[in-house]
């Protein structure tokens, strides 16, 4: 819809096709739905690709600053939550009628939903065979999103166009999504499902400072939701449970009392978590009579739990798609493919996926911008 109403704004003539229903469902649930539609800190480095300075021009050509005044323009209320997080004050169908508003307002026409069959290119124009006709047109481009949610209709449909004209495709998997454990240790850590507390986790090159949260099958929370795009199979992910604090130093002071080590460590820990921690490391008896190697164990642990993932939880639960149309394939300026004349790819589709947060957001309204002033 972005790229839509940019190109329609230009004088050009635009039909958006999609195979939904109902209209932008994503933006629709996104954020609890009150659709957390941007960051203010948006910068190339909250974006993961194999280029990464791909995104660079199209969030510096329409940045955050850009779509919070259309945002205004509409009179939508928002608000920060948190890091830099931008939330409508009331329904995310705020934004989907705001854009949907101004693709009328530029003329685009809609056909929805129309199943796309089949594309081909036809004497430098494009036909795109749908279950309600066919259109042809000087150039396409294809927003059709990742694998992710797909019961809202997600489809591969954009990496096999991709594919069809000989562009490469980074193998897609989820993102952003909660990390499963293996049934032996869901036996062990199940019991903690609902505890969340604020932990630092890292994995290859991703950092995050954010809450954590057990389940019945592994670890959620924002902060193995970012880790989770870092995470692959053969990686652990480093979990430190007391992030800014030293156990050691915390249970060194309670050394020659006759308390429990839970309930010394449920002073800065939630107490199911110090309760299942100590029973785990044998830590059952007072302070005094547990060892020193046992209470190191205890502190090294909560400073570096190596978790090791068995998977995620798929596509079902994954917020975004990672990977996606090769950027080497594309223009960084315009989107579209530099071996084909007048074909785009934008959004999610593309192999650049934002951390948590609004960067997904904000990847989209840009990357749209950005093509539909050239397409």
């Amino acid at each position: 819809m972005m790229c839509a109403a940019t190109a329609g704004r230009r004088g050009r003539r635009v039909v958006l096709l999609d195979h939904a229903a109902r209209l932008a469902e994503k933006i629709r649930i996104s954020g609890g739905g009150r659709c957390n539609f941007t960051n203010l800190h948006c910068r190339p480095e909250h974006f993961i690709s194999r280029n990464p300075h791909f995104c660079r021009s199209a969030l510096a050509r329409f940045a955050p600053r850009d779509f919070v005044a259309l945002v205004e323009g509409h009179g939508i209320p928002w608000h920060e939550k948190k890091l830099g997080q931008l939330f409508c004050d009331e329904s995310s169908t705020r934004i989907v009628d705001m854009l949907r508003s101004e693709c009328d307002e530029a003329g685009v026409e809609w056909l929805m939903p129309a199943s796309v069959t089949s594309v081909a290119e036809d004497g430098g124009r494009f036909v795109v065979a749908t279950d309600c006709g066919r259109v042809d047109s000087a150039s396409l481009v294809i927003a059709t999103g990742g694998l992710s949610i797909p019961k809202l209709g997600a489809s591969p449909l954009g990496y096999r166009i991709a594919e069809q004209f000989g562009l490469a495709v980074v193998p897609p998997r989820p993102g952003l999504v909660p990390l499963v454990f293996d049934p032996s240790e869901v036996e062990r850590w199940g019991d903690l499902a609902g505890v969340s507390l604020d932990a630092a986790v890292t994995c290859g090159m991703g950092r995050f400072r954010e809450s954590l949260l057990f389940t019945h099958r592994g670890l959620s929370g924002p902060s193995i939701l970012q880790i989770s795009s870092y995470w692959s199979a053969d990686l652990a992910v480093h979990v430190d449970l007391l992030p800014d604090r030293d156990a050691a130093s915390l249970l060194g002071a309670h050394r020659r009392s006759r308390e429990l080590p839970a309930n010394v460590l449920a002073q800065w820990l939630p107490r199911r978590l110090a309760q299942h921690w100590c029973a785990a490391h044998g830590a059952c008896g007072p302070m005094t009579e547990t060892s020193d190697r046992t209470l190191r164990a205890l502190a090294e642990g909560l400073r570096d739990w190596q978790v090791r993932p068995s998977g995620t939880a798929g596509y079902q639960k994954a917020e975004v798609t990672l990977g996606g149309v090769d950027t080497d394939a594309l223009s960084s300026k315009t989107m579209e493919a530099r071996a084909v004349r007048g074909l785009y790819f934008i959004g999610e589709v593309v192999d650049v996926t934002g951390h948590l947060g609004g960067f997904n957001f904000q990847w989209a309204w840009s990357s749209g911008v950005a093509a539909g002033e050239a397409a």
